[in-house]
């Protein structure tokens, strides 16, 4: 490994939005991690391989496609420790899958020479990985609840499996399509475990200022962990906090009746290191976004799943038996604020409002549709996605500022941290800002466009209806091809477009698709509403 070269471009802070080569990604993953990972990404195709050879996969081949690709995924691996074992466990279910059927095994992957093919082959098989590394995440989530899907579990192995071929671009084009058609159904597959586990969100105000005592700040994705801390919070005086993207937890109906959910700290996840500066209480990452801890707070901060830091406290063990009693011993020695510490959101909120589900929304669906055919409501935004540290983000601030009045924003993911805590009013009596929640909740979105254009008889292109995204990571990209596989036309994307779609890969995607990167939120409204 000592004489290759880190090449990772696959967030959208890259460096020089280009690649990030140097001895550490601009996330401040070492190169050494960045070539394991490589190293895993080969071994994960060397096992679909091998299992394309076979006829057949395991339940532990699954499963380990599953936590390697979502190991792969931005601010979630920086230990190179933990990332070789699971390398080592590919190549041992690899082995002992081949020696079973009669078979020899398959090669790993080198990934340099995808890094160095062809730059449009390079950028579909690069949109087709992280595509399933963003995807993955979801799977592994849904996974957690007891929910799997075959057609998921295969979809990933085929997906690696083709990545070692020799594929054209004619080839490689429904390849990339496909990843978006099958994360729809995992996404609805994390939607429905979520909601069967913990009810149908609802509308849910929810603070961001800190009461005395102490406390603990949950910050990811996974409900799973959130819920575990609750129980084993109960009766302890220890408040629990959400963080980032576990913000539209306030709206599950078995989660929030934990009287010691108390609101959310902080905001997005760019902004951790901050805001997390010397708090007296311990932060739990159950997924990304984890970046570098500093000293003065790296005492406290925990890490679990497939989540993992140098010198950080893991904490291990099943969904059903997880032990957090170290992160609650740690929250009473240090005891949290002595007086009640008053927050604010980055625009001047006091508070945010989440819950707006597809299951919430559609339940006033006739409100909505006759807002629509009466005047009162003339256009919705879906204005999501990932926030980050780049400039020009403000850019999503301003243009839900600058949104009419006659009109209605929906948002999901962190990107919504930029503007979540503006007081847009209401519109037809409904709230015009309203979260959808979590970067999976984009399924949710999906289920009320879907709607609307049947109540309208029409499809979802001829909605008054547009699409404003932000992208960072790689489940940014998944749901992106799932809006592109389901025909969305006209997406603005931005701030930047990803560095590893070429120029003829963007060419079609115009072309076909009409995405376009956004530009001045004046410009784009103007576009947009003629």
């Amino acid at each position: 490994m000592a004489d290759e070269k880190m090449f990772c471009f696959q967030c959208e802070q890259t460096a020089g939005c280009k690649a990030c080569t140097g001895n550490a990604g601009v996330c401040g993953k070492p190169f050494d991690v960045a070539l394991a990972q490589d190293e895993l990404t080969g071994a994960l195709v060397g096992l679909a391989r091998t299992c394309r050879v076979a006829g057949t996969r395991s339940e532990a081949a699954d499963e380990l496609t599953v936590d390697g690709l979502f190991t792969c995924v931005t601010n979630v691996d920086f230990d190179i420790e933990a990332v070789n074992a699971i390398t080592e466990r590919v190549r041992a279910e690899r082995d002992r899958l081949a020696a079973e059927r009669g078979v020899r095994p398959a090669v790993d992957l080198q990934m340099g020479g995808l890094w160095s093919a062809d730059e449009d082959v390079r950028s579909l098989k690069s949109l087709v990985l992280f595509g399933i590394r963003g995807m993955a995440a979801y799977a592994y989530h849904a996974r957690v609840l007891g929910r799997r899907s075959e057609r998921v579990d295969a979809f990933f192995s085929k997906a690696l499996a083709l990545l070692g071929d020799e594929l054209t671009v004619p080839e490689l084009l429904p390849l990339a399509l496909e990843v978006g058609e099958v994360n729809l159904e995992c996404m609805g597959m994390l939607d429905e475990a979520n909601t069967s586990t913990y009810g149908t969100p609802t509308p849910t105000e929810v603070p961001l200022a800190v009461e005395p005592g102490p406390f603990i700040v949950v910050s990811g994705h996974d409900l799973r962990d959130l819920d575990l801390i609750l129980q084993q919070t109960d009766g302890t005086g220890v408040s629990v906090y959400t963080h980032g993207e576990m913000l539209p937890a306030h709206a599950y109906p078995r989660l929030k009746a934990h009287p010691q959910l108390k609101g959310n700290f902080g905001t997005a996840w760019q902004n951790q290191r901050t805001e997390f500066d010397a708090i007296p209480a311990p932060v739990v990452f159950t997924t990304n976004c984890l970046m570098p801890p500093k000293a003065s707070y790296s005492d406290r901060v925990f890490t679990t799943e497939m989540v993992a830091y140098p010198g950080l406290r893991h904490i291990d063990g099943d969904a059903n038996e997880k032990d957090f009693t170290p992160v609650i011993e740690r929250a009473k020695e240090l005891g949290g604020y002595a007086t009640r510490q008053e927050r604010h959101g980055i625009n001047g909120g006091t508070t945010v409002t989440t819950g707006f589900s597809h299951g919430a929304v559609l339940s006033v669906a006739d409100k909505v549709v006759d807002a629509v055919k009466s005047g009162q409501l003339n256009h919705i935004f879906l204005v999501g996605g990932c926030d980050g540290a780049r400039p020009g983000r403000n850019y999503y601030t301003e243009f839900v500022r600058q949104t009419p009045k006659d009109s209605a924003v929906l948002t999901l993911a962190c990107g919504k941290y930029r503007f979540n805590d503006l007081d847009l009013g209401t519109v037809a009596g409904l709230p015009r800002l309203m979260d959808v929640g979590q970067c999976n909740d984009a399924y949710g979105a999906i289920q009320i466009a879907v709607a609307l254009a049947k109540a309208f008889d029409c499809g979802v292109n001829d909605l008054p209806l547009s699409f404003v995204l932000s992208w960072y990571e790689q489940k940014a990209v998944c749901i992106l091809l799932t809006l592109l596989h389901l025909g969305i036309k006209g997406i603005k994307l931005g701030p930047t477009l990803p560095a590893f779609v070429s120029p003829n890969v963007l060419k079609v995607l115009v072309d076909q698709y009409g995405i376009a990167p956004t530009t001045t939120p004046e410009a784009d409204l103007a576009e947009l509403l003629a």
